[in-house]
């Protein structure tokens, strides 16, 4: 039962890699067949957008910084205030971690304005 299981996730993963670098291809063959430049192409770097991996970075270090801020103040809520682990841990976890990711969006458009 496990090796289905782990057929089905691999088999998955290819299928949609697969379609993603097919479906890109015919695209291309359909815009070169039109006349299209083969310079939109080129993975250049667009003016006034930031790196990927200093975006990335960025929002998982402030994920990472809110899920450790958000399991110190549930532990607070349980442990000093009386209420539910149940409740106090998953809450502020998924509380804490939108509002970080939220921060890195807003953060990302500085940086993008910024560069």
């Amino acid at each position: 039962m496990e090796a289905v299981i782990m057929a089905l996730i691999f088999g998955t993963i290819f299928g949609v890699f697969y379609l993603y670098f097919s479906t890109r291809n015919k695209e291309r063959l359909a815009l070169i067949e039109k006349g299209a430049d083969a310079s939109i192409f080129a993975k250049g770097r667009s003016k006034g957008v930031a790196p990927f991996w200093k975006i990335f970075i960025l929002n998982l270090a402030l994920l990472l910084i809110s899920i450790g801020v958000a399991i110190f103040l549930a532990s607070i809520l349980a442990y000093n205030l009386g209420m539910d682990e149940e409740v106090a841990f998953p809450g502020t976890i998924f509380l804490m971690a939108g509002i970080g990711l939220f921060v890195g969006f807003t953060m990302t458009k500085k940086l993008d304005n910024e560069e």
